[in-house]
């Protein structure tokens, strides 16, 4: 059984990944109470559910919580709760639903890789591919298939230890429970999934077939795995109990690096202040926010004016970074601390995406907060002229 500490993580995603690890807790107890069917397989059939049942129509299109946001080509692709996929041809100003998604679980991310080819994952380990930029979906994996495949892994090293053998073959039994939570895909065949207890798969041709990498990680607890960002063959993985690991060959083999703080990092990046790549930012819980500038050979920790859990980060191509924590505060990073440049009213921010006219659009518990260019660029100005 997990500790509860393991489920203090940000927004909706979390909190729901919180709620599906306490029905998973409570089940094994239920049914044993009510029949004789092992728990999970219970819990596998009730699971497969959202899985087979298309996304729920919006009578409100764009007022639920959104998690992910992407561009395809001039499109920008929103998910959020319940399967939802919101697409906007007008620079985010107005919505509507995608007409083909065929599951109701929450997604969590979603990533295009040109105007047509994109990809979303979400709760109960499920990767959908659009082929058309996001109007129509098809499922490529769930967590069923993602624990077979992990159980797979484990199977086919040399001497695997007996806990984690016990751990994954529960893991088929319980189905598709773990949340995939973060995606990278360097093009339209070569994609990375990660998420909860550990999960890590890769494909080579699009998704039509993946394969356990979990094992590549020194992950030996299965801490769950929040964030990725790639740059170039440079990857790096942040997750819960204070885990970073890095990537220098694309994924082939990682190093966990050590930081000052044991908690849960939920976003990671590539940061300008390096040279020639090395230079990393990772935030996470209660506004902790390290920086290195020598490949996490050391780490610097940035104060924080509002220590509040930071769920986002996002860096643009002149080497500036944004980030967003839970109060919808929008912060730039300084010297040795954090700068406040802006207060919205986004709650709960969950991903933050930089439009081609300078607009800044928030996915959030309420749907999509737009910032116009203007407003921005003023926020960015004033925050550089603060004391860092």
């Amino acid at each position: 059984m997990q500790a509860t500490s393991r489920w203090i993580v940000p927004g909706l995603t979390w909190a729901l990944l919180a709620a599906a690890s306490a029905a998973q807790a409570a089940a094994p107890v239920a049914a044993a109470a009510s029949a004789p069917t092992p728990a999970g397989g219970a819990l596998a059939a009730r699971l497969a559910e959202p899985l087979a049942r298309a996304a729920l129509t919006q009578r409100v299109v764009g007022r639920g919580a959104l998690l992910g946001l992407a561009q395809a080509g001039q499109r920008v692709v929103a998910v959020g709760e319940r399967g939802s996929v919101l697409l906007s041809d007008d620079a985010g100003r107005t919505w509507r639903q995608a007409p083909q998604v065929p599951v109701s679980v929450t997604l969590t991310a979603v990533q295009f890789v040109d105007e047509r080819s994109g990809w979303a994952i979400g709760h109960q380990g499920v990767v959908l591919r659009s082929d058309d930029g996001g109007e129509r979906w098809v499922r490529q994996l769930d967590g069923a298939a993602a624990a077979r495949l992990a159980l797979a892994e484990l199977q086919a090293l040399p001497a695997p230890t007996p806990k984690a053998l016990a751990d994954a073959r529960r893991a088929v039994q319980e189905g598709a429970d773990k949340p995939l939570l973060a995606l990278h895909f360097s093009n339209a065949r070569e994609g990375l999934v990660i998420g909860a207890f550990g999960l890590m798969l890769s494909t080579g041709d699009g998704g039509r077939t993946w394969q356990s990498i979990a094992t590549r990680l020194d992950n030996p607890k299965g801490a769950h795995l929040y964030a990725l960002h790639r740059q170039g063959d440079s990857l790096l993985v942040a997750g819960e109990q204070g885990g970073v690991w890095h990537s220098g060959d694309g994924g082939r083999r990682f190093e966990r690096l050590a930081t000052p703080y044991q908690g849960s990092w939920f976003t990671v990046a590539h940061d300008a202040a390096g040279d020639r790549g090395s230079g990393w930012l990772v935030a996470g819980l209660r506004g902790n926010v390290l920086r290195s500038a020598d490949a996490g050979r050391s780490w610097t920790a940035l104060a924080n004016p509002a220590p509040v859990s930071v769920t986002s980060v996002l860096p643009e191509p002149g080497g500036t970074l944004w980030l967003a924590n839970q109060a919808g505060h929008l912060m730039i990073p300084g010297t040795d601390s954090l700068r406040m440049a802006a207060s919205t009213t986004a709650q709960q921010p969950a991903a933050l995406l930089r439009l081609s006219d300078g607009s800044l659009l928030i996915a959030g518990w309420s749907g999509i907060t737009r910032i116009d260019a203007a407003t921005l660029k003023t926020a960015q100005a004033a925050a550089r002229k603060t004391t860092p």
